[in-house]
């Protein structure tokens, strides 16, 4: 077992669940001129991919103890190989449905394949390593993001853009092929498969449970339909994307420092805070200055969300293993695929600007949520 190349691998192929994203985000405007779509319509094909996400995560993470990890990261490529050609070749609704549901598939096996084989290789540093796993996320966002726009500005198709995808696609492929992979932590420490059930019947599983369905909305919600939340800025929305993920990419690379600063639970609360004041200043935000202001406030705030979550329970959850990891996956990715249709239709009736500010109540909910996390934390 080489771990350098599997974590290599890993990043790889969260670079392509990324720009699935990415890319996407920048094409959503044009498949609406394309194929004569609504904004809710528009929703509702983004939230296939959420949808995909969390059926692949709930399924994959146990079969992962099952049919080993190798197996679920070969799911994940036949997904994402298969759903970028169908998107290319697409012509309305329901072929961009299933596409993107078969990218989505792809996506969640990548996430429950990865995260415990990152857990496992990396027992002693789990939050550290999975936040640095998790900078290819905003990384493959920023590298989707920027070919989606300077591409169109050239006058470059959609269709030819995707074909970007299928590069990286076929890079972890080849890379995963000839490595060895190892059980899942939960198998080599013993523990069985009731004992990890009833952990995912505990009071804290189920409370963090109910904070990822908030934090992954906060995070990848926005994402996904930043160009009609951010129309009226003045400033092209695929850039403000790019800039929030960059800084992502950055806090994620040295998330180490803020871990033994602050503390999973602290980092969660900090998160919580500077995203309900990014996502106001973001809904009055105009111009240059303001809108990468409120940009960077909110950057701050999503930037550690995801990995925390993730490495919060796999350290303090323990024994919930690969399924857990996944339930927490798939719920966040479950509540993304709800809220993007609720976000289009307000979008079709409302501007940008005030759906933010009552989306911007989600993060409000997590300081108090957090808070009494943090407080118990450091009480116990």
């Amino acid at each position: 077992m080489n771990k350098n190349k599997l974590f290599l691998a890993s990043c790889m192929a969260l670079v392509v669940t990324a720009m699935a994203f990415g890319l996407r985000a920048s094409m959503l405007n044009q498949w609406q001129v394309d194929f004569g779509l609504t904004v809710a319509e528009l929703g509702w094909i983004s939230g296939t991919a959420f949808w995909g996400f969390t059926l692949a995560m709930i399924f994959g993470g146990p079969l992962c103890d099952i049919i080993g990890m190798k197996r679920i990261v070969y799911i994940a490529f036949f997904g994402h190989l298969l759903g970028t050609i169908l998107t290319i070749f697409s012509s309305g609704f329901w072929s961009l449905f299933i596409s993107t549901l078969l990218i989505g598939i792809g996506n969640g096996m990548v996430e429950a394949a990865c995260n415990p084989l990152i857990a496992t290789i990396y027992s002693e540093q789990k939050t550290k390593m999975l936040n640095r796993f998790h900078v290819w996320f905003p990384g493959g966002i920023v590298i989707g993001g920027l070919i989606g726009y300077f591409l169109s500005n050239m006058g470059v198709n959609w269709q030819i853009q995707l074909i970007a995808m299928l590069i990286p696609t076929l890079v972890y492929g080849y890379l995963f092929l000839k490595q060895t992979f190892p059980q899942t932590e939960r198998v080599t420490s013993g523990v069985s498969t009731s004992d990890m059930f009833k952990a995912c019947a505990t009071p804290l599983f189920i409370f963090m449970v109910f904070c990822m369905l908030i934090t992954a909305s906060t995070e990848l919600g926005t994402g996904q339909l930043i160009g009609k939340l951010l129309e009226n800025t003045g400033i092209a929305p695929i850039l403000v994307l790019v800039y929030i993920n960059g800084l992502m990419m950055l806090g994620r690379s040295n998330a180490g420092v803020f871990v033994h600063s602050l503390s999973p639970t602290g980092m969660l609360l900090f998160s919580a805070v500077f995203s309900t004041l990014g996502l106001i200043g973001l809904s009055y935000a105009s111009g240059l200055f303001l809108t990468f202001g409120a940009a960077t406030i909110f950057a701050i705030g999503i930037c550690f969300f995801w990995p925390t979550m993730i490495g919060y329970v796999a350290e303090n959850c323990a024994k919930t293993g690969a399924l857990g990891m996944s339930i927490i996956g798939g719920a966040g990715m479950l509540s993304v695929s709800l809220v993007l249709p609720i976000l289009g239709a307000n979008l079709d009736m409302f501007a940008g600007e005030i759906v933010l500010r009552y989306y911007a109540l989600l993060p409000l909910v997590l300081i108090f949520a957090f808070g009494t996390l943090f407080y118990l934390t450091r009480k116990k």
